[in-house]
Order: C-alpha cells, then structure tokens, then sequence
C-alpha cells in the first residue's frame, strides 16, 4: 500500500510529466459611450446598434457599447465638446454642428447647391471628404464615415410657401454662419439654439419656425408646435460618424481598423434606414395634424441661396470649387 508520501510524490511527477496549457489572462472590455439625439426606433440609435454588433462578431468581448440614447448627454455642440474632453468616445453629428471646429464642412452644408443624395454621396466619397477628415482628426475629431440625414425643410407655425413670407419671423437655426446667413437673406430672424431646447422654443414664442430633416421632424414630436412642413429641401443634411481622437489614440491598428469598417458599414446601412424612415416619419407628423406643403417659387428661394455660396466662398475654398461641386 503506497503511504501518504509517495502518492504526493506520483502526484507532483505526473502533474510535472503533463502538457503545459496556458490560460490567457481576462481580455480588459473597453467601454465606449455613444450619444444619440434620438431614441431606440431611430437610425440615429440604430446605427450604433449594428456598429456595436459588427464590432463584436470580430473582435468578441473587446468593447462594450454603452449608448446614451434621447439626447441625454446633450445636443450636437455639447457632445462635440465631450468627446474632446474624452467623456464621450464616439457619435453623430451635422456638419453644421461641427463647423465652428471646421469651417471648410460648411462646402457640405450650402443650399440647394446638391441634387440629391447620389450627389452627395459622389462628393463626400471623393477628394472632398478625404480633406475634411484629415481637419476633423486635426480637431481631434476621428471622422470614420459620412452619412445623409436627408433634406432639410422649413416647418412653421403658420403656412408659408414663398420666401417673402418668411420676413420679420424669429427661425431656430443651428449655431453657424451659414445657416444665419441663409435665413437672413430672406429676412428671417435668426435665433441659435440647441436642438434639444428647440421644442420648448416654439412652444413658449421664442421661436416662429425652424428647418429641420423629415426624419428629426417625427423623432422630436415637432409637428406638436410647428405643424406646417414645407417641403424646400433647401440643405442636404450631411454628417459624421465619429470617434473622439483621445479614444482613438489608445487603440491598436488592429481594433481601430475594425472600428473604422464597421463604422463605414453603419454608414452606409443608416442612409438605407433615413429612407424608409423619412416615409414613415411624414406618415406619423400627419396622423398628430401635421400638414405637408409644396414650396412656391422655387426661383426666388434659390436666389437668396446663390448669395450664401459667394458669402460662404472664402471660407470654403472659392467659387470655382463650388461651381466644380455643382457640375459633378
């Protein structure tokens, strides 16, 4: 019978005589808070939904999407400012919203100077979009995918189909030249505020009118106090996907090469759900008494345009390159 001794000594020899197996240390997760405007149903949430899910089919238990949903961390400046700051790694945003950092984003921004969204998308896929990334990360933005929120249109108060009737009416704009420049020309009032303060605005009289996607129109519930949408379609509405360049720099080019194609997937896959949702959202604004109205002398509404593209020239690069744009 073997004693008490030599079974711990067969037992230590055969652990010694076994394959060594080498357990990997716990993958770090690295949580990355997203801010959306809107809420689950949109493309603004969903994006970042299949974002995530792209993510992890390729690099499984890497990163944990922790998206903020309902404009809870702020509107389009502040979360901006978030993601500078590192307390938010990643987002969308209007071009407009980011154009104090980058001036030259507002050549995406000029009115009715894009056919529709082929057009856009030709542009921003080019030489173009390829210059604006490079100033965005400068501004430590990291600009992984360009997307088309669709057109923007006028919603008032009260109907208003010709750009004389726009006169002496106090319009929520987004905080940027060009949009103040636009509304000016034809004698609006411009008043800067924050999407997500834009509802109580009109509400209270603050503000007679805004401009705004069809899509945002519903998300936001703004047929309530703005009723009448005028179907302009005076800006097309780019943006950007984008991480927050402190976030960025810590990765490895492994994980920000999955980043980067996943969020250019998502792109592409939210322009499919703009479509579809910009049908269902005019359905939705119609059901709560929101009126659709066709725009009236289209002529006149482009002529007070064709002043910003020579206002807004210096800063983006000169008229021969608009004119380029207008011919691609």
């Amino acid at each position: 019978m073997l004693s008490r001794r030599s079974l711990i000594t067969a037992s230590a020899a055969g652990l010694l005589a076994s394959p060594f197996i080498a357990r990997p240390a716990l993958a770090k997760v690295t949580t990355i808070t997203t801010a959306s405007l809107l809420s689950e149903d949109k493309p603004e949430t969903k994006i970042w939904r299949y974002i995530a899910a792209s993510v992890e089919e390729k690099l499984p238990g890497r990163f944990r999407f922790n998206v903020v949903t309902s404009g809870a961390l702020g509107g389009e400046k502040e979360v901006a400012e978030a993601t500078r700051l590192g307390s938010v790694q990643a987002s969308l945003s209007t071009v407009s919203a980011l154009s104090g950092w980058v001036p030259q984003l507002q050549i995406l921004d000029l009115p009715f100077l894009y056919r529709d969204a082929q057009h856009l998308r030709h542009v921003v896929e080019g030489d173009t979009g390829q210059n604006l990334a490079r100033q965005l990360e400068a501004q430590k933005f990291i600009a992984c995918g360009f997307i088309d929120y669709g057109a923007r249109h006028l919603l008032t108060k009260e109907a208003v189909t010709r750009p004389e009737q726009m006169k002496g009416k106090r319009i929520r704009v987004i905080q940027s030249p060009l949009h103040t420049k636009l509304w000016s020309a034809y004698g609006a009032a411009p008043i800067g505020i924050p999407i997500t303060e834009t509802y109580n605005a009109l509400s209270t009289g603050v503000a007679d009118a805004m401009d705004l996607t069809k899509s945002a129109y519903a998300g936001f519930k703004l047929y309530e106090v703005v009723p009448f949408m005028t179907e302009t379609g005076h800006i097309r509405a780019s943006g950007i996907v984008y991480f927050a360049a402190s976030f960025w720099k810590g990765l490895t080019p492994e994980e920000q090469a999955v980043l980067r194609a996943a969020a250019g997937e998502g792109a592409v896959y939210f322009n499919r759900l703009i479509v579809a949702d910009e049908a269902a959202s005019v359905e939705t604004a119609k059901s709560h008494g929101g009126k659709v109205l066709a725009a009236e002398d289209m002529d006149a509404w482009q002529a007070g345009a064709r002043g910003v593209w020579q206002d807004m020239a210096e800063t983006i690069g000169g008229m021969a390159r608009i004119e380029a744009i207008l011919q691609a």
